[in-house]
């Protein structure tokens, strides 16, 4: 079986971002996602440039591979979790928010990655559907762009309370847009379990063609709340062993967002987890039938 596991920087916070990597990549991480936030990689700080050249080298030097992911919390505004979005009813609230993916496209162009994670926003109140999408699909088209022009994915994230909440709404976008080429998927294996109708290994098997980056952690349904390896309900060795069939190529990120706590320990556990995973799948997919 043949998946390359990163862990995203967003649960390693407490730590520097040298140190992160040369820690993920001591444990045997082939790539890492990450998150563009003051702490690592600050996106509006100066000599933005200069910063992601200095990663680059750093990343080159580790062999590790990079996701560029935009789920920093307070990036943009210190009062507004995840604000502005890009369904925010000021346009220029949105075109802050297009201007921060446009320039994390350009951060991934200069680092190598192999693609851009992002997602839709929470629906403000009083907002019909029908404004939300078309505000969204407006929101995009720069984006878009200058992921054609870098040749670089950009792979949108159903979330949980999110306007894009689910792989149907995913495609609903894909509709809307005319199904651009620089449009693809970040398929989160624990929000298929929280979420949507299929099970996780559908779900991978379902997405498989637009697949351009994957989260994992584990969940349990009906809850959005990222958990480590074990503490939810997911059955990982089919659904890695999916993965892996479907032939996705990018990083398979470990997505532990609320526990940089212990994010040392954790990075170690989990790589250990998916490693015993991956192999249970591979023994069971190559077993006989009975």
């Amino acid at each position: 079986m043949t998946l390359h596991l990163g862990y995203g920087t967003n649960g390693l916070t407490d730590l520097r971002l040298d140190d992160a990597l040369g820690l993920l990549a001591d444990l045997g991480y082939e790539g890492v996602g990450l998150t563009l936030d003051h702490m690592h990689l600050d996106p509006l700080a100066p000599d933005l440039t200069e910063r992601t050249r200095q990663v680059r080298r750093r990343l080159t030097s580790l062999g590790l591979r990079v996701t560029v992911e935009t789920g920093a919390r307070y990036v943009l505004d210190p009062r507004r979790k995840h604000g502005p979005s890009l369904l925010d009813p000021d346009p220029d609230a949105r075109a802050a928010r297009t201007a921060l993916l446009v320039r994390a496209v350009d951060v991934a162009a200069e680092l190598g990655a192999h693609a851009v994670h992002c997602f839709s926003g929470i629906t403000p109140p009083g907002t019909s559907p029908d404004t939300a999408w078309k505000r969204l699909t407006e929101a995009l088209t720069l984006v878009l762009e200058a992921a054609d022009r870098s040749g670089i994915p950009l792979a949108i994230e159903p979330e949980p309370g999110h306007l894009l909440a689910t792989l149907a709404d995913f495609h609903h976008l894909r509709g809307l847009l005319g199904d651009p080429g620089p449009l693809g998927l970040t398929l989160d294996i624990g929000h298929c379990q929280c979420l949507e109708e299929a099970t996780p290994l559908e779900c991978v098997k379902e997405s498989a063609p637009w697949l351009r980056h994957v989260q994992i952690e584990d969940m349990r349904r009906g809850v959005h709340e990222h958990l480590p390896f074990g503490e939810g309900e997911i059955d990982f060795p089919p659904v890695l062993a999916a993965l892996a069939a479907s032939d996705y190529r990018g990083l398979t990120v470990v997505e532990l967002p609320r526990h940089s706590h212990a994010g040392p320990e954790l990075a170690r556990t989990s790589i250990d987890f998916l490693r015993d995973a991956m192999t249970r799948g591979t023994a069971t997919e190559g077993a006989a039938p009975c």
